[in-house]
């Protein structure tokens, strides 16, 4: 498929997936919403991909969010942005299930929706130019793609309420100390910083990641004992899988071993 509003590779176990609409700091309207969620659909249902990157072109911007003059131009009462009825912001930030590892490599701006699509990844490496904020109320719109329930759930109440009450930004050291992002690098590392992660992933039984992430998200929303206690789809594939025989076999014979994801 030809791609007008992103890019898409595969190789490695790692798919790459950029918005690239550089005159428009990488800012979404739903033509590029829905190619990212064909590609992200791609990379969910691929068996030979086990990690995503996503991130924007150029250093200025990782996303600036709601294409603005698109939405001036289309817009309508009710929704938050055009084609929000039909298509999620992005793609991945609602109706998006997928227990493969996405990390975002956030160069330049994340604000908006572009803060929403850092949200809705799994680990987060910026450079050093990143900001992050949600100024959808300054616009009169509303971080209605799960800005407002993903964020109190990743950094402080206080400082969460500060970002969408008053529109304040963070910086790339300050969304570190807040947890927001595992790492900050410098601009011209971000693309080696993320493929450094995404191999340090690969490199790890592929069923045990899927299981981590479905348990630990899906266990977030229920008690201990009960998250404890629930079954997981993720973890029963795990464990009837060649590979949790593979890997205390490899241990045994002091070797590296060998997944097939199977």
């Amino acid at each position: 498929m030809s791609w007008k509003f992103i890019t898409y590779e595969k190789s490695d176990r790692i798919a790459r997936i950029t918005i690239n609409r550089p005159k428009n700091l990488n800012a979404l309207h739903p033509p590029a919403s829905a190619e990212l969620r064909q590609a992200f659909e791609d990379f969910r249902d691929d068996p030979d991909v086990w990690v995503a990157i996503l991130t924007g072109s150029g250093d200025r911007s990782f996303c600036a969010g709601n294409d603005l003059k698109f939405q001036a131009e289309h817009g309508a009462k009710g929704l938050s942005y055009p084609g929000a009825d039909t298509m999620p912001f992005g793609g991945i930030t609602d109706n998006y299930t997928c227990w493969k590892p996405i990390i975002a490599a956030v160069n330049g701006y994340a604000i908006g929706g572009g803060l929403e699509l850092v949200l809705a990844c799994d680990l987060a490496i910026a450079s050093d130019n990143a900001q992050f904020g949600a100024p959808e109320g300054k616009v009169g719109l509303v971080a209605a793609a799960g800005g407002v329930h993903r964020l109190p759930r990743q950094v402080p109440l206080k400082i969460a309420m500060g970002m969408l009450l008053a529109g304040r930004m963070l910086d790339a050291e300050e969304a570190h100390r807040y947890g927001l992002v595992n790492e900050v690098v410098p601009g011209d590392e971000l693309a080696a910083a993320a493929e450094r992660i995404a191999s340090e992933i690969v490199s790890l039984a592929p069923l045990s990641a899927r299981a981590h992430k479905q348990m630990a998200l899906t266990g977030l929303g229920l008690p201990l004992d009960d998250a404890m206690a629930s079954d997981y789809s993720e973890n029963e594939k795990a464990m009837a899988s060649d590979d949790f025989i593979e890997g205390p076999r490899a241990f045994a014979e002091k070797r590296k071993p060998v997944w097939t994801g199977e």
